[in-house]
């Protein structure tokens, strides 16, 4: 009898674990303010060179990934800033359609709020984790507002709250409290050293405080000079910024090396209790359920500080630091003339620009390194049960500047805020074919779709019908009708701006009057479609002919009418077609308008008489 019952518990075991291994495992991979150009597949299959227009770069780890799968090398983000971008992608929903578009603390209380990618995932059986930076912007709703995730993933470890809390990172900034209470005094910079210790001090006081003591500013010149740092000081908005430097802490020891270090201990322990980076109990990861993992690279994202063995490549490397003229500055609109003004990177020394340059590229290049590790892993993990997988890497929540449009930053309309990369990589290799480079368009809000279907999801199904997104296994397998477009918009630094982009003309203009936080929801909402062609700001750039987006013809008498043309385009999708404002300090205060309903249809059809 005994016997019996064993038999029949094996074979439901098996079952179950049969059942668990025929779907996928995924890795979503993300990493933030990434240029492109740092990939050399991606300069290969785009200018047939492999260094960046710019200069030397290395990513011998992303090149090897892109060869195992398709290569998308026109995606777009859908808002050049961090939060909405990643709202966006975990959402499957545009910001004008999700009523994200800056730092909003948003949550999923209002009806038209659905649930999130990973929230599906669980329902249909995965174990969701996250690793390092989410950034995401939905929490859990509740008086006062938290940072609590909602339920986003089953395991967590974020590089702010987890790691940066119990000192493990290398050189970052927070708030600092009086100690033993909550009572904001201002903010410090932490140094962490091989040796263990950390060194702090106030960067500045809470107003009325007074100034900041002689003992922290002179530890802030010692680790200043130490480090070679260098600071953003030519912009108008937060000079504070590191921007170049050496990292404190060797490679692999760095935040982006605890983040892929956490990832591989969930996964090398899997079944089973470990200690973490931080010294707590963690259980590894339930290899009987499919696994989603989301992991979130803080790197190149400023503090930009590579550590030395991979800064010492590029240190010697001279770049081409990229045009910028006075002729260019008198093309911006008020809009972009005070987003130059904000990140003004022209009146850095030559010396300090290359500096910026090397070492952007260089914490790029060890990002490239890291996340060849953390590939091996998740491999070797699928290989050892017998699993499928599918990795989707985003190349960048968006762009960065290294000195075009006269900035390093991003938050622009500009190609180099908005344009990265989307490598799509399957164990089958009849899903996703390897070594393919796809010209197609494609937004980050197709991430979404991809990962859904790929886990089994229903898509096509009524009630989830709210994705905006196309899922990339169609455009690889050519059933997907191509758009002729991708659209985005913003609210950071300089207020509303939407833009659409094509292979030919890039546009942009204003969509609000004011900052969002003094909008009532979808009031005036035609305002951008109806106010004297001034106010909107109209920016249009002839792609054909000037593709590094220099010289703005939108009130030039021969592109005149097709600015028209854009403005009434672009205005009717992302005002008309569903567009969601929403009061995140209420529970479930939102408009929504449809006066274009349809107007977002993926075609241009330019009349031909426009184009010049």
């Amino acid at each position: 009898m005994r016997s019996k019952l064993m038999t029949i518990l094996f074979c439901v075991c098996c079952i179950t674990l049969s059942k668990a291994q025929k779907k996928t495992n995924i890795l979503w991979i993300i990493t933030d303010d990434h240029r492109v150009d740092a990939l050399q597949c991606y300069n290969k299959a785009t200018t047939g060179k492999k260094y960046s227009k710019l200069g030397y770069v290395s990513s011998p780890n992303i090149d090897k990934l892109a060869k195992e799968g398709v290569m998308f090398v026109n995606a777009y983000t859908n808002s050049p800033v961090c939060g909405p971008s990643r709202g966006s992608m975990l959402s499957g929903r545009y910001p004008f359609r999700n009523g994200h578009y800056q730092f909003e603390q948003t949550h999923q209380e209002p009806d038209f709020v659905k649930p999130s990618v990973p929230q599906t995932l669980r329902k249909n059986g995965y174990t969701t984790s996250s690793f390092g930076k989410d950034g995401a912007y939905i929490f859990d709703w509740g008086p006062g507002q938290t940072f609590r995730d909602p339920g986003h993933y089953d395991y967590k470890v974020s590089f702010k709250h987890d790691l940066q809390k119990n000192d493990i990172g290398d050189y970052w900034g927070q708030p600092a409290y009086v100690p033993g209470t909550w009572k904001f005094i201002g903010n410090e910079e932490r140094i962490k050293t091989p040796d263990g210790k950390v060194v702090s001090y106030l960067l500045n006081k809470k107003k009325g405080l007074g100034a900041v003591s002689k003992e922290d500013l002179q530890k802030r010149k010692e680790m200043e000079k130490k480090y070679e740092i260098l600071r953003s000081y030519t912009r108008s908005g937060n000079k504070e910024l590191i921007i170049g430097g050496e990292n404190p802490m060797p490679a692999g020891q760095t935040i982006d090396g605890k983040i892929v270090e956490e990832f591989k201990l969930f996964l090398q322990n899997q079944n089973t209790t470990f200690t973490n980076t931080y010294g707590k109990t963690k259980k590894g990861v339930n290899s009987n359920k499919p696994l989603m993992t989301h992991l979130g690279f803080h790197l190149p994202h400023t503090p930009v500080l590579p550590p030395k063995e991979f800064r010492d490549k590029f240190k010697n490397k001279k770049y081409k630091v990229p045009a910028f003229s006075e002729k260019e500055k008198a093309t911006f609109t008020p809009q972009l003339k005070k987003l130059y003004n904000n990140l003004n990177m022209t009146k850095m020394t030559d010396k300090e620009k290359q500096q910026a340059i090397q070492d952007y590229y260089a914490f790029c290049a060890y990002g490239d390194a890291l996340i060849g590790d953390a590939v091996d892993t998740f491999k070797e993990y699928c290989k050892k049960n017998n699993q499928e997988y599918l990795i989707l890497f985003v190349v960048g929540d968006h762009g960065w500047h290294l000195g075009e449009q006269g900035i390093e930053a991003k938050f622009g309309p500009w190609g180099k805020s908005t344009k990265g990369a989307v490598l799509v990589v399957s164990s089958d290799k009849n899903k996703v074919p390897e070594n393919v480079v796809s010209t197609d368009l494609v937004e980050y809000v197709d991430a979404a779709a991809t990962i859904l279907e790929t886990a089994g999801v229903p898509i096509n199904n009524k009630e989830y019908d709210y994705l905006d997104g196309v899922n990339l296994h169609k455009l690889i397998d050519g059933t997907a009708e191509k758009r002729d477009y991708i659209v985005g918009e913003t609210n950071v630094i300089v207020g509303h701006r939407a833009y659409l982009r094509s292979n030919d003309f890039a546009f942009s203009m204003k969509t609000r009057p004011t900052n969002y936080k003094k909008l009532i929801p979808n009031k005036n909402i035609k305002w951008a479609l109806n106010c004297p062609v001034e106010q909107a700001e109209l920016v249009l750039y002839d792609l054909n002919k000037d593709p590094l987006e220099r010289n703005n013809v939108a009130a030039d008498k021969k592109y005149r009418k097709l600015a028209a043309w854009f403005r009434t385009k672009l205005g009717n999708v992302v005002l008309g077609d569903g567009r969601v404002e929403c009061d995140w300090s209420k529970a479930n205060s939102y408009s929504i308008t449809n006066f274009a309903q349809g107007a977002h249809d993926g075609k241009l059809n330019i009349p031909k008489e426009l184009l010049p």
